[in-house]
């Protein structure tokens, strides 16, 4: 049986698995109302996942390591790969193991980019801090949104996205800031607290977020702002992580593997981005979008019932 603190977590924690759920089947076939019918009949009592469970674990959070660094998105992979994976792991295991793995990419990418881009800190610095506690905010008020919002919500932002991106060919190309001083410091802020709280109380898609908000709002190309974006992301990750790691909801051996996985992915995600450029980032960008997109928009249509 799960421990009593483990199901307390999980009703805080539960909406916003339900909506990273809900956009997560990219590439696996998982329609919500499976994500949704694996979640409602969790138990925690978790079997010592197979070698074979564990290599295809392993490959999912390559994967998902390799677009994370790239774009941004990598939870949609790994999330439910996980939930497919591991069939009796309660909710709250689910969350604290992808996320132990998620920021074993995220920090190596973030130090990748750090050390080939060398963001300017008093941008990344206040993004890092109000993402952190805006996830932690978000989290907390998730229960109060409306379930059935969710898709929509997650589809509208990522077509026009998506849209804005692939009309502003020039969009990107090079960091052109629009604010200076104080006033791009509180846009960073601003956009740290309002991404974050996206990312606990919502969650999907949470980097490519930080990514086109940082292009967008802030001016700065593409291939920089995925390099402050690893960084924030690192930060609501850390946020859960705070939550979920004391109620020892962690499944370690499945966390070292897909966190490993994760690295070596989050590693070559990096390098290849900043070898090929802001222009490789943004065209990847785009096709990870626009996947994004095909497979929310058929779930919210039910042609993947």
């Amino acid at each position: 049986m799960v421990r009593p603190e483990i199901r307390q977590v999980d009703r805080l924690w539960l909406p916003p698995l339900v909506a990273r759920s809900r956009s997560a089947g990219t590439g696996l076939g998982v329609s919500i109302r499976s994500l949704r019918s694996l979640l409602d009949h969790r138990e925690g009592n978790v079997d010592d996942p197979t070698a074979t469970v564990l290599v295809l674990l392993g490959l999912a959070g390559l994967a998902a390591g390799f677009v994370d660094a790239v774009v941004g998105g990598g939870g949609l992979i790994q999330l439910p790969a996980l939930l497919l994976g591991l069939p009796n792991a309660g909710t709250v295991q689910v969350l604290a193991t992808n996320k132990v793995a998620a920021i074993s990419g995220t920090t190596v990418s973030a130090a990748t980019y750090y050390r080939r881009i060398r963001p300017d800190p008093r941008t990344f610095l206040p993004l890092m801090l109000f993402a952190f506690a805006g996830s932690a905010a978000g989290a907390l008020v998730a229960s109060q949104i409306p379930r059935d919002a969710f898709e929509p919500i997650v589809l509208v932002a990522l077509v026009v996205v998506g849209g804005y991106v692939v009309f502003k060919p020039q969009l990107g190309q090079a960091t052109a800031l629009r604010f200076s001083g104080h006033r791009h410091t509180t846009a960073a802020m601003g956009t740290g607290l309002a991404i974050g709280f996206y990312d606990g109380a919502l969650g999907p898609g949470t980097g490519s977020f930080f990514v086109i908000s940082l292009v967008g709002l802030m001016g700065y190309s593409f291939l920089e702002a995925s390099a402050k974006a690893k960084l924030a992301n690192g930060a609501t990750n850390l946020a859960a992580i705070c939550i979920f790691l004391p109620q020892g909801a962690v499944l370690w051996k499945v966390a070292i593997v897909m966190g490993v996985c994760n690295i070596v992915g989050g590693y070559l995600g990096a390098r290849t981005a900043v070898s090929r450029g802001t222009t490789f980032v943004r065209i990847f960008f785009i096709v990870v979008v626009s996947a994004f997109i095909v497979r929310i928009g058929g779930d919210v249509l039910g042609l993947w019932s």
